[in-house]
């Protein structure tokens, strides 16, 4: 079964997304994370962030959890507020 970690971040202003947008999108995965698959939402009214990574598995998630709690601060797009383990019940593209 597919799942899901979801991350809410806050005090993610438009510069800074625009900055993290840029980043991302031009580079390759981070090493040793197993996803298939990242979104990142913003509500810039808010200045909040959702990020959401997909991974096939239980093992997978738990890898890719790894890499990402040990990644340093400064590659976040704000101040993490929470992080979530959902299961991916549907799933359209």
């Amino acid at each position: 079964m597919a799942l899901a970690r979801v991350v809410t971040f806050e005090g993610v202003n438009s510069e800074r997304m625009a900055e993290m947008a840029a980043n991302i999108e031009g580079n390759e995965k981070p090493e040793g994370l197993p996803a298939t698959e990242m979104m990142i939402l913003h509500d810039p009214e808010a200045d909040k962030a959702l990020a959401i990574v997909f991974f096939d598995n239980e093992d997978d998630y738990a890898k890719g959890d790894a890499v990402l709690n040990a990644m340093p601060s400064d590659g976040t797009p704000g101040m993490r507020a929470s992080v979530t383990k959902h299961h991916v019940a549907v799933r359209m593209t």
